[in-house]
């Protein structure tokens, strides 16, 4: 199992953090963005189920 050799800094420790946390926020803003594509009818590079039980109900 690999072992470090020395301590890391905390510099090091928060920027590796950051970058974490950064990406995470990326993520969930083209998340909400393809949600509201979705809802607003103008979703083009993806394909999703469209469930066809309701609209045969009413």
């Amino acid at each position: 199992m690999a072992v470090p050799k020395k301590k890391t800094s905390k510099s090091k420790r928060n920027q590796r953090h950051a970058v974490w946390k950064g990406k995470a926020a990326i993520a969930a803003q083209k998340a909400i963005s393809i949600g509201k594509s979705v809802l607003s009818g103008r979703a083009q590079g993806f394909v999703y189920p469209i469930q066809e039980n309701e609209d045969q109900e009413e």
